[in-house]
């Protein structure tokens, strides 16, 4: 009854902040209900100091929802599918190669730079955190989480080439994101000496491509069991039983959930929903999914807000977290600029498109998620302390300026070219 009550809790706190962000303050609705959180969050803290029994009490609630189980466990899989579910395959497609290496090979680069720098600094900081840890906070904070920003970029006047760069890169990359994590998570838990090179490559690609193809597979068997039928209802509970049958599979298989999730919802968005189902059930289907991902994002953005009650601070954490923030916006930098250099000769790409990828990359809940599944001896509360602080700087500060950044960049350049292919085939 206890989980029961904590569960309606959260859901009527989402609503009224939601409510209360629409009707007053009229930010993109994830960040101000976040903002409204945090607000919340620090109402709290200063009650907590006339009456420290409630802030006790308080923490002590927060504590017993597991976030990271919530998020990775529960909440991803929604997340993605329904994120997927919506994507346009042709406009993806088109930009395949472009994804495909900023959601890989862009990731990796953010990975070993994040970590190879924060090496550096937490030895200045007199820490003497192994070097394979820090690669795995690369691993976790690398990610981009633009769920947040997509709607803020559609009104900036950006190429939708780009816009269609961020979208798809934030599918894939969490996918991608978590893979590497898992990869470095059991390196530095067998340690360097007792695992192969080989055995790092087949873990990989055992948790990548298997999830890639078992996406596929589920996507087709949804297909078929919606070709079959015409029943809105029953259509809807179908997709609902790929998302959780198909995320438990694979968790028990040992293959990447999110792959699988995100390959299932653009197989389903684009062949089963526009192929064979019928108007009436498309409508459904899209509209419950829409729901679903509003709903799911309030609902972790709300927790994001509240996390911060329980995260441990002190003033070298906070400085810490600080130069963590620059580190991670020069990898993301880095990891787009590197990728655009050598795509050239392919593609010719749309002006100020380096900055608005490196400014748009928001951190979300994932990152926080995964840095609270690392445990105490691998520095794991110090990774929750920075990684929250990045997220934070990157939800509120980049996510309210994209708009407006993306903008003034337009305005200095009015003429932005859409990218176009080149004499090269892709």
């Amino acid at each position: 009854m206890e989980v029961y009550n904590i569960i309606t809790l959260i859901v009527v706190m989402a609503a009224i902040f939601a409510y209360i962000n629409y009707r007053f303050i009229r930010l993109p609705s994830t960040i101000g209900i976040m903002l409204i959180s945090l607000l919340a969050s620090l109402i709290v803290i200063i009650l907590g100091i006339i009456s420290p029994s409630f802030f006790l009490r308080t923490t002590k609630a927060i504590k017993l929802i597991d976030f990271q189980t919530v998020l990775l466990h529960v909440m991803l899989s929604f997340l993605l599918f329904a994120g997927a579910i919506h994507i346009d395959s042709k406009k993806l497609k088109s930009e395949r190669i472009s994804i495909i290496t900023f959601s890989t090979i862009g990731v990796i680069i953010s990975t070993f730079v994040v970590g190879s720098l924060l090496y550096l600094v937490t030895t200045l900081f007199g820490l003497s955190v192994d070097y394979l840890y820090c690669l795995l906070f690369g691993t976790l904070i690398s990610p981009t989480d633009p769920i947040a920003v997509v709607g803020i970029l559609k009104k900036a006047k950006i190429p939708a080439s780009l816009e269609t760069k961020i979208s798809g890169e934030s599918l894939f990359n969490d996918g991608v994101g978590v893979v590497l994590f898992i990869s470095f998570y059991e390196i530095a838990q067998i340690g360097y000496a007792n695992i192969s090179i080989w055995n790092i490559i087949w873990l990989f690609i055992r948790e990548a491509g298997g999830g890639l193809l078992f996406g596929w597979l589920l996507g087709y068997i949804g297909y078929l069991a919606l070709k079959s039928i015409d029943n809105y209802v029953v259509e809807v509970m179908i997709t609902l039983a790929i998302v959780m049958g198909g995320y438990g599979l694979a968790e028990i298989m040992h293959i990447s959930g999110p792959l699988a999730m995100v390959v299932a919802g653009l197989f389903t968005g684009n062949r089963s929903m526009h192929v064979v189902s019928s108007n009436v059930s498309t409508d459904y289907i899209g509209k419950f999914w829409e729901m679903i991902d509003e709903m799911m994002n309030a609902i972790l953005f709300l927790l994001i807000g509240f996390e911060m009650l329980i995260i441990p601070f002190n003033i070298t954490l906070f400085f810490l977290g600080c130069i963590t923030v620059i580190i991670v916006l020069f990898a993301r930098l880095i990891s787009v600029w590197l990728p655009i250099t050598l795509l050239k000769y392919k593609k010719s790409f749309a002006k100020n498109t380096i900055p608005i990828l490196t400014w748009s990359a928001l951190r979300g809940g994932i990152s926080v998620a995964l840095a609270l599944s690392v445990p105490k001896y691998m520095y794991g509360e110090m990774f929750v302390s920075i990684t929250y602080i990045v997220v934070l700087f990157s939800i509120v500060v980049q996510g309210l300026t994209i708009g407006k950044f993306a903008k003034k960049l337009a305005e200095n350049n009015p003429e932005l070219p859409e990218e176009t292919e080149t004499a090269h085939e892709i």
